[in-house]
């Protein structure tokens, strides 16, 4: 069993090792072609629907995990942008990632990763928009940022290395405890039981995986291999999907760090929307 578990470790590990390494360091070279000026003019632009595909845009070419979106947050706000647009770049920054992805699509499957990438989208403008209708502007608290940086460089090979190993130091770990955890449940846990237990009749675990994924802060990258083992050993796709997007859509160290920018309220509501958006899209991939 266990000559099972290493095997499977060994072979999720390559793989994600293998597409991790690639599409990071095409993504490194083709990022310092990216006009981030010219975006950032856009996302002030009078055109409100044009402002917000700008920052889906914006939060898909900046590969931040949800904590390390917060200097950028506290960057955009100083900045004086529109707060309905900092908003949208907030919910989609963490979900957006063009590595993980990609990585999703081929783990997972292109149609999951399309719904994907859709669902979070949309419900990242209406969040946005919404948060800004109801006033929640006045809940932003006075921050002075410091120590941010922002790039705007065309790269070269040795440059897209050090890209490379830079993201593979803060995520490559989580896509192999990702793998481990996967390839245990792959080699330990019976197929039978997950089927029966979280199969398709398990509509009711949507709503707590939703709620769930936030302490847990599972991260996107670790949640992948994690989730193709799930649904192949026969657990519903609507409950796995839920937990990916709140894990990282709303993770516990990102909560604790917007304490630090957002008012309370703001914050509960954040948590709130990250979780109604997990339980809803959870429910339409129930439902495909």
């Amino acid at each position: 069993m266990w000559m099972e578990t290493l095997k499977s470790f060994l072979w999720i590990a390559l793989e994600l090792t293998v597409l991790f390494v690639v599409i990071s360091f095409v993504i490194s070279l083709l990022q310092g072609y990216i006009p981030y000026e010219k975006i950032e003019k856009k996302l002030v632009g009078k055109n409100k629907l044009l402002a917000a595909f700008f920052a889906l845009f914006f939060a898909f070419i900046t590969p931040f995990c949800s904590c390390s979106t917060i200097p950028v947050v506290v960057n955009m706000l100083k900045q004086k942008l529109p707060f309905n647009i900092v908003m949208i770049f907030l919910f989609a920054s963490p979900v957006l990632d063009p590595t993980i992805l990609t990585i999703m699509g081929v783990i997972l499957g292109w149609k999951v990763t399309i719904i994907y990438t859709v669902l979070t989208s949309v419900f990242s403008v209406v969040i946005g928009f919404t948060l800004g209708a109801l006033g929640f502007e006045r809940a932003i608290k006075n921050v002075v940022m410091s120590g941010y940086n922002e790039k705007n460089q065309k790269f070269n090979f040795k440059l897209a290395f050090k890209e490379t190993w830079d993201l593979m130091k803060s995520v490559y770990p989580y896509l192999l405890i990702g793998a481990g955890i996967g390839a245990v449940i792959h080699g330990t846990v019976p197929t039978e039981w997950i089927s029966d237990a979280f199969g398709k009749d398990a509509w009711w675990l949507i709503p707590i995986a939703a709620i769930v994924g936030v302490p847990l802060y599972i991260r996107l990258s670790s949640m992948i291999p994690i989730s193709q083992i799930l649904i192949a050993k026969g657990m519903a796709l609507g409950p796995v999907m839920a937990m990916l997007i709140s894990s990282a859509g709303a993770s516990l160290p990102e909560v604790i760090l917007l304490k630090s920018i957002f008012k309370k309220e703001l914050v509960i509501t954040f948590v709130l929307s990250v979780i109604t958006m997990s339980t809803i899209s959870g429910f339409v991939f129930y439902l495909i």
